[in-house]
């Protein structure tokens, strides 16, 4: 049976919002016992030896993972939530696993306007330097605005990519 973790960071809460449908995703293919779902501000520094998938995902801010400057933007846009440490800290902080650890990114961005970079890009990298194994390559959802919503069939996208990396 398979544990999967997801971490992920939202100011808007679009990207929780996916966080979960990824999740949903985990949970409806068979194999898996346990899915636990935890914002990066709370995520422990170090991962359970009993996890076999992490999924790491957050907004994609400055062409890559948000700041403590980029996330003050974003409350001086009107942003009420914001996280005191982000998946950026987060991995900064998380001790490498004792043996590999199969891993996924994924990221927010705007669909319009389309703006370059990408968070998850970003914490791949960082994950596979730390010796973890990417099973995928990052995703990207588009929301519409930085407040959202999560666009058209995000969602749906999102549970799907979720049970397609029980597979991998």
């Amino acid at each position: 049976m398979m544990r999967a973790l997801v971490v992920y960071e939202t100011i808007w809460g679009n990207t929780g919002e996916l966080a979960r449908a990824i999740a949903e995703g985990l949970r409806s293919s068979e194999g898996v016992d346990a899915v636990d779902v935890v914002e990066a501000v709370s995520a422990a520094d170090e991962i359970d030896p009993d996890v076999d998938l992490v999924i790491v995902g957050g907004p994609t801010h400055a062409f890559s993972m948000t700041t403590e400057s980029t996330r003050e933007s974003a409350r001086q846009q009107g942003a009420t939530t914001i996280p005191a440490r982000g998946i950026r800290e987060w991995l900064d902080a998380l001790a490498p696993p004792s043996s590999p650890i199969a891993v996924a990114t994924f990221d927010t961005r705007t669909v319009k306007p389309r703006l370059p970079g990408s968070a998850a890009k970003k914490a791949l990298k960082k994950l596979v330097s730390k010796g973890f194994r990417p099973v995928d390559h990052p995703v990207t959802f588009g929301v519409h605005g930085y407040s959202g919503p999560v666009a058209d069939g995000e969602l749906t996208r999102a549970r799907e990519w979720g049970a397609t990396l029980v597979d991998a």
